[in-house]
């Protein structure tokens, strides 16, 4: 694995890939990387021929009151990692190779950020657009990959890849979960084993609410007993919201569409712990 530092080495790095025909592949990350991470890598190599991984904590996308400092640094275990999986390439920027001095150029998605994380997490979406949009254009991937569990996160950058013209095909990749259900995410590190087992909560929620919804049960309904069915098996975690919505648009749903599938969506602390889950929903 060949491991660059800078936006001018990663480019001639690609560039001589792109000259001797190879597909890229790309997976933006934070580190601390687990087997949701690793599935990502996976199919870049299925589907491209150069799987080049990122790894950034990306500042802009923390509030103040956020866990920027706190958020977890492994970088060598990430490497072994990396490794393991027959990386080809991992980008592994300074904070002035992404933002030079007087840096001062955001990107803002509409609507489409406005709601849930967006709202909770008011400046989160304009890091996240503007860092992958950096990204993009400095490793120009053919396909770039993404996870379902951060679904919104999803729909803004396929939004903006097709607002913006970016010349990168978009692919989401299914959640990967614990054997026991909890999806894989960076931040299960900060649960204690308490709290870990409470974190169940959030994907029992969503099969509890999958359930009803596919038994027929109407839109606003399935919501009220999901709500409930938290409140019963909580215990320290805090509800911040469950919602059916189309994953497109991230519009509230009331009803199935016509061959349109439908997302039911959770977001919960849990101790220090911010977890957020969905899953996808076909009428019957």
């Amino acid at each position: 694995m060949e491991i660059v530092k800078s936006v001018l080495e990663v480019r001639r790095v690609i560039a001589a890939a792109r000259k001797s025909g190879k597909t890229i592949g790309f997976i933006p990350t934070m580190g601390a990387l687990h087997e949701g991470h690793l599935s990502l890598i996976r199919a870049s190599k299925k589907k491209t021929s150069l799987a080049v991984v990122s790894i950034y904590v990306n500042p802009t996308q923390f509030a103040p009151s956020e866990d920027l400092e706190k958020y977890p640094r492994p970088i060598e275990k990430d490497i072994a990692l990396l490794e393991k999986e027959n990386t080809d390439v991992l980008f592994l920027p300074s904070n002035d190779e992404i933002y030079p001095k007087g840096f001062s150029t955001f990107v803002t998605v509409g609507d489409i950020t406005e709601g849930f994380e967006g709202l909770l997490r008011p400046t989160h979406f304009r890091g996240v657009a503007t860092v992958v949009a950096s990204l993009f254009n400095i490793i120009q991937p053919d396909v770039a990959f993404f996870g379902q569990k951060d679904l919104q996160q999803a729909a803004v950058i396929k939004r903006m890849v097709r607002d913006l013209h970016f010349p990168v095909q978009i692919e989401i990749c299914k959640t990967v979960r614990e054997g026991d259900g909890l999806a894989m995410s960076s931040r299960n590190r900060y649960l204690d084993l308490q709290e870990r087992e409470e974190a169940l909560i959030l994907s029992q929620t969503l099969l509890n609410a999958q359930d009803n919804l596919q038994s027929g049960l109407s839109f606003a309904d399935v919501k009220l007993k999901g709500a409930k069915f938290f409140d019963k098996l909580k215990k320290k975690a805090i509800l911040e919201y469950l919602d059916i919505i189309n994953p497109e648009t991230f519009q509230l749903a009331d009803s199935f569409k016509a061959k349109e599938d439908v997302a039911i969506i959770i977001a919960a602390r849990i101790g220090e712990a911010r977890l957020i889950d969905n899953v996808l929903v076909s009428k019957k």
